[in-house]
C-alpha cells in the first residue's frame, strides 16, 4: 500500500473503516447462505429446534462464510482491480491493507470452528469448515481462474449450509439434507451465469474463464436451462423422504416453474437474462422459507 494510501486510511472516520471491514463478509450473501442453513433445521427438527442451536448456526454460518469471503478478497485483489464492478473494494483501492483480510478471514473461521463444534456438534463445525475449504482453495484459487466449469464445481461451498444446519440438529445427514444441497449446486450455475453474462466485459477484463466468454451465450443458456430443470427435480425430493408434506411439494413446483420459465425464455429471447438473475435469488430465498413454512403450516 502506498504511503498516500496509508495516510488516507489513518483519516478516515471509524465508521467508514468499519464499514470497509464489514464489506470484506459480504453480508448480502452471508444472509442467503445462513436463510439455507436454518431453513432445514425445521424439518430436520420436526418442528422447532432448539433456540440455542440455531442461534448458534446463525453466528457460526455467518462468521464461517463472512470470513471465507473476506479470505476471497485477498486472493482475488488483483482481479478485483481491473474489474470495473469490483475495483472500489477496499482492498484494490487502498483503503484495507490485504494481509488484514486474511487475518480476519481465518480469525472468524476459527470461530465459527470453536462456536459449532462447543455449541452444536463436531458434524456441523466440519461441514462450514469443509464449506470454507472448498471455496477458497477449490473454487477461488484454482477452478476459477482456469475453467469455465469453475461455478459448477466451486458451487459446493454454497451449498455446505443446508448441511450444516441438518447436522447441527440430528449430528448426522440423509437423503433430505444431500437433496437440499444438490438443488443449491444445481441451482448456482442458472443464478451465477446470468450475472456472468451481465458484466461478461468485467470477466474478460481478468481473464476468467466463465461460461459466457469461454462457450459463448447460446451454449450458457442451453446449459441454464437444463440445470434449471434439474433445479426444480431435486427440490421435490424432501416430498417422497416424507420430511415434508403437500404444502412444500406445491410450492416447490410452482417456484421450480418459474425457474425453468424464465431460463427458457432467456434461452429463446432477448432481455430476460436480468429478470433471471433477479427470480433466482428470491427463488432459494422462497424455496428454504417453504421448508419451514411447510413443517409449521
Amino acid at each position: 500500500m502506498s504511503e498516500a494510501a496509508l495516510q488516507q486510511h489513518a483519516t478516515r472516520s471509524g465508521r467508514d473503516v468499519l464499514r470497509d471491514y464489514l464489506s470484506l463478509l459480504k453480508l448480502r450473501i452471508v444472509l442467503l447462505l445462513v436463510g439455507t442453513a436454518v431453513g432445514p433445521m425445521i424439518p430436520a427438527a420436526r418442528g422447532l429446534p432448539r433456540g440455542s442451536v440455531v442461534l448458534a448456526v446463525i453466528a457460526g454460518g455467518t462468521m464461517a462464510a463472512g470470513g471465507a469471503h473476506a479470505i476471497n478478497c485477498w486472493l482475488d485483489r488483483d482481479i478485483d482491480a481491473v474489474m470495473k464492478r469490483t475495483r472500489r473494494r477496499p482492498i484494490p483501492d487502498g483503503r484495507i491493507p490485504a494481509s488484514h483480510a486474511v487475518a480476519l478471514g481465518v480469525a472468524l473461521n476459527v470461530a465459527a470452528f470453536v462456536v459449532l463444534a462447543t455449541l452444536t456438534n463436531l458434524v456441523a463445525a466440519l461441514l462450514a469448515l469443509t464449506g470454507t475449504l472448498i471455496y477458497v482453495f477449490v473454487y477461488t484459487l484454482w477452478l476459477k481462474r482456469w475453467t469455465s466449469q469453475n461455478i459448477v464445481i466451486g458451487g459446493a461451498a454454497g451449498a455446505m449450509p443446508p448441511l450444516v444446519g441438518w447436522a447441527a440438529v440430528t449430528g448426522r445427514l440423509d437423503v433430505t439434507a444431500l437433496s437440499l444441497f444438490l438443488v443449491i449446486l444445481f441451482w448456482t450455475p442458472p443464478h451465477f451465469w446470468a450475472l456472468a453474462q451481465m458484466i461478461r466485459r468485467d470477466y474478460e477484463r481478468a481473464n476468467i474463464p466463465m461460461m459466457p466468454i469461454a462457450a459463448g451465450p447460446g451454449s450458457t443458456k442451453r446449459q441454464s436451462l437444463a440445470y434449471a430443470v434439474v433445479t426444480m427435480a431435486v427440490s421435490v425430493v424432501p416430498f417422497f423422504t416424507h420430511a415434508e408434506g403437500v404444502v412444500y411439494l406445491a410450492g416447490a413446483v410452482v417456484l421450480g416453474l418459474g425457474l425453468v420459465t424464465l431460463a427458457a425464455f432467456d434461452l429463446l429471447g432477448q432481455g430476460w437474462t436480468r429478470r433471471l438473475y433477479g427470480y433466482s435469488s428470491l427463488y432459494l430465498a422462497a424455496l428454504f422459507v417453504l421448508l419451514a413454512v411447510g413443517i409449521l403450516a
